[in-house]
């Protein structure tokens, strides 16, 4: 059921993107917008689709703020992507945004899309105005100094620090990089509703550091033509992950203890939150 319903998600989002960004004019810039949000897992857009339906929120509502995220999410790629940030030239198996473009291009779409998710949770069909506002003021604090900008901010300091960073500064880093945006879309549904987003909350959190658990185990032994990016970056650099922390059957299990965790998180919503917690197992047995 999972895998089915992230596949049909990720098309209604990437139906939303082109009827979206079709209204704009056809210049350098949107095609560069549309094409930095093609491809992916959309796994965020699919936690706020699940996460509504969780809540009996309709599609129709729900498609905005998934939409939202997903732009979000975009513009942190192409931004990470950058010489100044990354300098990787491979995303989702393609080249990056400023190697098919150019550099002014790729920081003036990943200006756009982050400005556009904005827009999108705005739009009055994602429901009450007090909705829209409070959807629109979170995903602010995810993405911004609070949340993903920080993590992204202290993995640069990391960088040149005199020491690899402890577990719990990795740990810190990443519940900002990776597991902002994943926490804001898991309770986007709840938001959506009007209802309580606590459980939806600690499922995110544990959802979001098993995800990047995995993520530095992919980067260790995974294929590069199925990641559709560079792997090994982090070795490279010297930099201190969860892998190079704890060893490679460590950080397994640590990330089936995630899972567990976040699935216990959802007991209260019964046979409904079945496919939520595949999600979570799914973050752990993914091959990119």
């Amino acid at each position: 059921m999972f895998r089915e319903r992230l596949a049909l998600d990720a098309a209604l989002i990437q139906d939303q993107f082109d009827l979206v960004l079709g209204a704009l004019d056809d210049i350098g810039v949107t095609r560069a917008m549309a094409y930095a949000t093609q491809g992916g897992k959309r796994l965020r857009g699919f936690l706020v689709l699940e996460s509504a339906r969780l809540h009996g929120v309709e599609a129709d509502r729900a498609i905005w703020p998934a939409t939202a995220i997903e732009a979000l999410h975009a513009y942190s790629l192409v931004h990470d992507d950058l010489p100044c940030m990354d300098d990787d030239d491979l995303r989702r198996g393609r080249p990056t945004v400023h190697v098919t473009w150019d550099e002014g291009t790729a920081v003036l779409a990943g200006d756009a899309l982050q400005t556009l998710a904005f827009e999108l949770c705005s739009r009055p069909e994602a429901g009450p105005a007090e909705v829209r506002a409070d959807l629109a003021l979170t995903l602010a604090q995810a993405g911004g100094a609070q949340g993903m900008v920080l993590g992204q901010a202290l993995d640069i300091a990391a960088e040149t620090a005199a020491a690899p960073l402890s577990l719990d500064q990795i740990t810190r880093l990443q519940a900002g990089k990776t597991g902002a945006l994943i926490e804001w879309s898991a309770c986007a549904g709840a938001r959506l509703a009007q209802a309580d987003p606590e459980r939806l909350r600690q499922y995110a959190r544990a959802l979001g550091l098993a995800f990047q658990i995995a993520d530095d185990i992919l980067d260790v032994e995974g294929d590069m033509e199925k990641a559709g990016k560079r792997l090994q970056k982090d070795a490279v650099a010297g930099k201190a992950t969860f892998v190079s922390l704890l060893g490679l059957d460590a950080a397994r299990a640590r990330a089936a203890e995630l899972v567990d965790a976040a699935c216990a998180a959802l007991d209260g919503y019964g046979a409904r939150a079945e496919t939520l917690k595949e999600a979570a197992r799914f973050v752990i047995a993914r091959d990119s």
